[in-house]
């Protein structure tokens, strides 16, 4: 119904199929969130979109609210229509959709940050319980994996060739470390997405904050007897193997505790795929292919789609829950093996996968 749908102003939400009655049920089909959810979006930028004037207006002519260009914004980001249906959608030209998505994004990245953050040290306490809870990894803070985000770029033009990857396609990296309920810790985007995930992960503030000691290895857990553990990340194998960022073994011929690591392991890092996967299936502009994306701007929309992320979870919209657990975030691109590893990082592997054969259940 969506796709014939028109908005009528604030109060009158869907006019095709049945009459705007307000019910939570159809506002969440039209803009993927609750009301709730969406009306403190509002109050977060209402003081930003007012501090900047805008001749902003409809094809009536009539000026667009805060709550309107909230919803143009989020209709744009959540559907990932392009900007002439959005705006046939909402009675505005293609220009005005532009711009009030750009003056939200603005306004998100000053006022929403305070949902995207490193934990401090309290919260970062329930986040190691939460993952102990999944499959037994103590002291556990993150899950790391990366994403592309797929554009369409003229490629008569060289300058380009720098986003042409290794999948031949067009594309941005997203590098992202989530907790066990699939926030956003700590993203880095605006890389070319032929960068592996090891050079991506080196050029972010999280590698250099973490090798310093300043982001993880505040508190240790001691495993079994002379055997300690400081904080860390899980990864795949594709990220290099870190005193803080513990990756699988490799290879098939392994032992039975090396067996029992990666299982776990890898049902712990599962969080931050099925967290990519969902950001992509709530925000439809950064899933599928951008058509020439300014590259400048791009980044700072998908660091935005991530604060909304974070927000739909902090605020327990039950709209999350619509969307399927998914794993696949990258169709098409092949796991990547990064050969680095710390010899520190190979010791606390090992001490740990001795603890997890040990311990056994769960």
């Amino acid at each position: 119904m969506l796709c014939c749908a028109t908005y009528c102003g604030w109060n009158d939400l869907l006019c095709v199929g049945h009459p705007a009655s307000g019910k939570s049920e159809d506002f969440r089909s039209f803009f993927r969130i609750s009301r709730r959810t969406f009306d403190y979006i509002c109050s977060l930028v209402k003081g930003n979109l007012l501090k900047k004037p805008t001749d902003l207006a409809d094809f009536n002519g009539s000026n667009l609210s805060t709550n309107d260009q909230v919803a143009v914004a989020l209709m744009r980001l959540s559907s990932g229509k392009s900007l002439q249906s959005v705006g046939n959608l909402f009675r505005m030209n293609q220009s005005s959709v532009s711009q009030t998505t750009w003056r939200f994004v603005e306004a998100m990245e000053e006022k929403g940050l305070v949902h995207l953050s490193w934990p401090s040290e309290e919260e970062m306490e329930r986040i190691k319980e939460k993952f102990e809870k999944i499959r037994g990894l103590p002291n556990c803070c993150g899950a790391i994996d990366t994403t592309h985000i797929l554009m369409n770029l003229p490629m008569v033009d060289p300058a380009n060739e720098v986003w042409f990857d290794k999948e031949r396609k067009c594309s941005m990296i997203l590098q992202g470390v989530v907790d066990a309920d699939m926030r956003f810790l700590d993203v880095v985007t605006g890389w070319p997405g032929k960068l592996s995930n090891a050079s991506v992960l080196r050029s972010s503030s999280l590698f250099e904050l973490c090798n310093t000691g300043t982001a993880l290895n505040v508190k240790k857990v001691r495993l079994c007897e002379g055997a300690e553990i400081g904080e860390y990340i899980v990864g795949d194998s594709g990220f290099p193997l870190l005193p803080w960022l513990l990756t699988p073994y490799k290879g098939k011929a392994l032992l039975g505790l090396e067996r029992e690591f990666n299982k776990r392991h890898y049902a712990t890092r599962m969080v931050a795929k099925r967290a990519l996967a969902r950001l992509k299936d709530m925000w439809k502009i950064i899933e599928g292919v951008m058509w020439m994306p300014d590259r400048n701007k791009l980044p700072r929309i998908i660091l935005v789609c991530c604060v909304l992320h974070n927000i739909v979870i902090d605020m327990e919209d039950d709209a999350q829950d619509e969307v399927p657990l998914a794993f696949d975030h990258d169709p098409g691109y092949r796991q990547q093996i990064c050969d680095e590893a710390d010899q520190t990082g190979s010791s606390l592997r090992e001490k740990l996968s001795l603890y997890l054969a040990e311990k056994r259940p769960p």
